[in-house]
């Protein structure tokens, strides 16, 4: 789906407004419906917060029928690919449409936890978090009561639907709906960027397992031509940045032991703030290494 511009949406009649935007709220195209007679809009922003008014001011039922549209995490409808487009991408960016048994038994038990003692579907926007995360959120929610928890699964899902909305409009202003995550890398042996040093992102698993979820090399100013997260949230998780150093100072001819004392540089860092900006860098020698968070 090709983003539509803001501007374009205000002129536009009522048919073409709630088919451009009538999925943002799960399976309730009447709020893009209501939204349409507060054209025009002077920002993404007034947009969003137009529909989550017209939510907040729809009344017990409708709040019930939109909680209930929402699909149940790696549940049954998602194992047979039953759940609307914008679900089955969400769940399949937070890795839900690859578990393990194992993994897999855990969300239907707390799916069927969760039911039995709010009476309706766990809600989170999935692509703030990893799989660990979620099921974190899942332990934590379940000790709510009833009322906190019906606000905070309509609260879950107004950011689902403003990082639907930036898909799909264009606008001057942005939602703050994504994070930044980026490094360089600093030789302290010759007093310059890096450049050459291959990386590798990586989510560590709570049983302490890694996905590499991306790999890059610096350039002449020893950062990797594009920040490793942007555009998107940055999931709750335990990641690791692995510096191939030993290779890097190999190819430069600086003397080393053999083996190398330091081969690759492992960083090891939790996110708790998906739309936060996180700069990790690596100051490193052949003998030695440092970093921190920047942003």
């Amino acid at each position: 789906m090709n983003p539509v511009p803001l501007d374009t949406l205000n002129t536009a009649d009522r048919k073409a407004f709630t088919s451009a935007l009538g999925e943002v709220m799960e399976l309730a195209p009447w709020v893009a419906d209501e939204a349409y007679a507060a054209r025009p809009f002077a920002s993404l922003a007034a947009l969003h917060q137009t529909m989550t008014d017209a939510v907040r001011n729809g009344g017990d039922e409708r709040q019930r029928a939109l909680i209930e549209g929402h699909p149940d995490l790696a549940g049954k409808a998602a194992r047979e690919g039953k759940l609307t487009a914008d679900s089955t991408a969400e769940q399949a960016g937070a890795g839900l449409d690859r578990l393990s048994e194992e993994e897999f038994a855990a969300f239907h038990r707390l799916n069927d936890a969760y039911r039995a003692k709010f009476g309706m579907p766990f809600i989170v926007c999935v692509r703030r978090h990893g799989k660990d995360s979620i099921l974190r959120e899942f332990e934590r929610r379940l000790k709510n009561d009833a009322a906190a928890e019906r606000q905070t699964a309509l609260a879950e899902i107004f950011r689902i639907a403003a990082l639907r909305l930036d898909q799909r409009v264009t606008a001057p202003d942005r939602l703050k709906v994504h994070g930044r995550l980026s490094t360089h890398v600093l030789d302290t042996h010759g007093g310059h960027p890096a450049a050459g040093v291959a990386i590798e992102l990586c989510e560590i698993g709570a049983g302490g397992g890694a996905r590499a979820i991306l790999r890059t090399v610096t350039n002449a100013d020893g950062r990797t031509e594009k920040p490793l997260f942007i555009g998107t949230p940055i999931p709750v998780a335990t990641y690791e940045l692995r510096f191939a150093v030993a290779q890097y100072f190999s190819r430069r001819n600086v003397p080393m032991s053999d083996p190398p004392f330091l081969g690759t540089v492992p960083i090891r860092f939790a996110v708790a703030e998906p739309e936060g900006e996180y700069h990790v860098p690596l100051a490193v020698s052949p003998w030695a290494y440092s970093t921190y968070r920047g942003s």
